[in-house]
């Protein structure tokens, strides 16, 4: 009942963006969370629906909609959104005009908070034979849907390894990856999101799964030395149905960013509100992901400048000196 309600509290959250204007005099800031399925929309919306930031008089906060990552970089730079949900490598990127086959600088996105950990994962049939990632060469694969960060990491990663070009690949969101792969229309499926993830267990409802040690693979090419937002990260045993052996791979962390133009006291009430045992607790029952976030790991996995209302806040909590 409790998922069914968030879906549907969250789902009149991003609906109500269009009528915002006209329903209330109070400033509207946009929070761009991510596509169905995955974990992005649930920390933006876990937001939005909490009851003492809806309670706020003075602005209003509201999820939208996004293809994730990416998506959410671009947004939040240009204003489009004055929030969202970035991994830490593509805020790093973009800073710097390292985004592949785009060299604009996305210099006012700025850091607000660490979210939680997105660990690399492949899904692939137990019987399947594919026990490596050079295994997928002519396979069918779902590499995450365009403008997410699991589209660019998995083209950044397959890339790294030589196969990008040799896969066929099906550029899609994890619920339809899930059950593309559960009709046989996918060989493997490609995710980079908190644990567990609701397409794979959507998945190992329907197949026999396996995970493939991505470790391995990044191990042999360099991948995390040569970029240092990444880290290592092992899936634990038994985290999905059938899968009782842990999983090495790695991972990037999922932050709160805002525009730089987003007012201080904005960014620092709202970190107030949630930073709470309370708020805290409440982020947990809408995702357990959200197990990661603490006032001590506030600031994880940040390598670029933080917001101003943000800097207030983890000052004032002792975290920044």
């Amino acid at each position: 009942m409790r998922s069914r309600w968030y879906v549907l509290a969250v789902a009149a959250c991003v609906l109500s963006l269009a009528f915002a204007g006209s329903a209330s005099a109070k400033e509207i800031y946009k929070f761009g969370g991510g596509p169905a399925g995955g974990t992005f929309q649930f920390m933006a919306g876990g937001i939005c629906t909490y009851g003492p930031v809806k309670d706020i008089k003075e602005f209003k906060v509201l999820a939208g909609a996004s293809a994730g990552s990416v998506e959410n970089l671009r947004s939040v730079n240009s204003g489009k959104y004055a929030m969202g949900v970035v991994y830490s490598g593509h805020v790093y990127m973009g800073r710097n005009g390292q985004m592949k086959n785009d060299p604009t600088k996305y210099e006012d996105v700025l850091a607000v908070s660490y979210f939680y950990g997105a660990p690399a994962q492949l899904v692939v049939r137990a019987d399947s034979g594919i026990k490596s990632c050079m295994d997928l060469v002519g396979k069918k694969v779902g590499v995450g849907n365009a403008g997410s960060g699991a589209f660019a990491n998995c083209e950044m990663f397959f890339t790294a390894l030589g196969i990008w070009d040799k896969i066929e690949r099906n550029a899609m969101g994890y619920n339809d990856a899930a059950t593309a792969f559960g009709n046989n229309q996918l060989d493997a499926f490609w995710l980079f999101v908190g644990y567990p993830s609701g397409a794979v267990i959507m998945a190992a409802q329907t197949n026999d799964i396996a995970l493939v040690d991505l470790a391995a693979d990044a191990d042999r090419v360099g991948f995390v030395d040569k970029n240092p937002y990444f880290s290592p990260v092992t899936i634990p045993a038994n985290t999905y149905k059938g899968v009782t052996t842990p999983t090495p791979s790695f991972q990037d962390s999922a932050l709160w960013v805002a525009n730089a133009k987003v007012p201080e006291d904005v960014v620092y009430t709202l970190l107030a509100k949630i930073y709470t045992d309370e708020g805290l607790a409440h982020m947990r029952e809408v995702k357990k992901t959200a197990k990661s976030m603490s006032v001590a790991d506030g600031i994880r996995g940040v390598v670029t400048p933080l917001h101003p209302g943000a800097i207030k806040f983890w000052k004032e909590k002792g975290i920044l000196k």
